[in-house]
């Protein structure tokens, strides 16, 4: 009986050794494999250099998607996104190394962090939505995100002021640009409106519903004004305390899914809306027809569309005149270019033999043992 049992542990033995063996030469490319064989772990695929830093294609790969995602166009041609998310990735990089030159540093504050980090939480219906879309990017957690604001503030701080000066406009300039466009600032339609709002990121839908059926039940049977709803209730924070008042409103300036129901509604016919953020008890209280404007009435946007506009060439020919001054030193590998590859599909041969050789020993000794107990009397 003793011989039988050191049988089998031998036998065994000697199946978790060949199991070990097979796995590390077929499965999953262990350590004698890679003695033997000589391979060695991939090392990051480099889809571009810029001074003091490697762009690897995983990172490229990670900004396409984010990229795609910003656009909201996943059937954009992937070749020009690609191409146009590695110069945004190649003068981030660029940017970086300026900042990080500037001597006093830029300083960006909580409150800045905080403010960028709540516009865009806004975006998103849901944490698990801002995580998920969190993890897509590579970013792991809150601290690393905005340790990337943080970062992408800098650089837009180091770009104002490097471009300060040339985004001046005169008055000069903004009455040419209304002599010429006059009709096409004509003022739209406007409402005038307010809300109470539960956004769903942090409350189920169905109890933001209820909270606000209650408010206008409240409201309609005049048991609580509107200022005292939207104190009580709203998440506002910039208009809980003002009586949920939201200002004259363009439908051009507002989402879709809030202008469409709010340009709606009676005045003074307060509705429940929901939107892609949350539910709202809106109530418009007065509107304006499309009219046109004088020169006054309009300046404050003319100058600051002007404004925009030279801004962005500013900033462009900012970012082109760093790339020139480094481009002796910027290296771009085209044939990483393309997205990395997916993992290899199983190879269900492979594993059959794996575990056809795993097994066999120990159905031999267990074979072994049932024929020697048998054998015995």
């Amino acid at each position: 009986m003793l011989s039988l049992a050191r049988s089998s542990i031998r036998l065994a033995l000697y199946g978790a050794v060949l199991a070990y063996l097979v796995a590390d030469f077929f499965i999953f490319n262990g350590p004698l494999r890679r003695t033997i064989v000589g391979d060695s772990p991939p090392r990051p695929e480099i889809a571009a250099r810029v001074p003091g830093h490697a762009i690897t294609r995983s990172q490229l790969d990670r900004a396409v998607s984010e990229r795609l995602w910003l656009e909201g166009n996943p059937a954009a041609d992937p070749a020009s996104v690609r191409a146009a998310a590695l110069e945004e990735l190649i003068d981030h990089e660029l940017l970086r190394l300026q900042v990080k030159e500037l001597d006093p540093p830029l300083v960006v504050n909580d409150e800045e962090i905080n403010e960028r980090l709540r516009r865009l939480v806004g975006r998103f219906e849901s944490k698990g939505a801002l995580e998920t879309a969190m993890k897509s990017q590579g970013i792991p957690n809150e601290r690393d995100l905005r340790d990337r604001l943080a970062a992408r503030i800098r650089q837009e701080k180091l770009i104002a002021l490097r471009i300060g000066p040339s985004i001046q406009v005169s008055d000069g300039e903004a009455r040419e640009w209304f002599d010429a466009n006059q009709q096409s600032i004509a003022l739209p339609e406007r409402v005038e409106a307010r809300h109470v709002f539960i956004p769903t990121l942090d409350h189920p839908p169905e109890e933001a519903k209820q909270k606000l059926d209650a408010a206008l039940v409240e409201l309609t049977e005049k048991k609580k004004d509107f200022p005292t709803l939207a104190k009580e209730l709203s998440e506002d924070p910039a208009t809980k305390d003002n009586g949920g008042a939201l200002g004259w409103m363009t439908r051009e300036r507002l989402p879709a899914d809030f202008a469409a129901p709010v340009f709606s509604l009676e005045t003074n016919q307060p509705a429940l809306v929901r939107t892609k953020l949350g539910w709202h008890l809106v109530e418009v209280t007065a509107r304006k027809p499309a009219e046109p404007r004088t020169f006054e009435q309009a300046k404050p946007e003319i100058l600051a569309a002007l404004e925009a506009i030279k801004r962005r060439q500013a900033t462009a020919d900012f970012r082109k005149s760093l790339r020139q001054a480094h481009a002796a030193e910027i290296e771009i590998s085209p044939e990483k270019l393309t997205p990395a590859p997916k993992n290899e599909p199983v190879d269900w041969q492979t594993l059959l033999i794996a575990a056809a050789l795993i097994l066999s020993p120990l159905f031999a000794g267990w074979a072994l043992a049932r024929r020697q107990s048998k054998s015995r009397p």
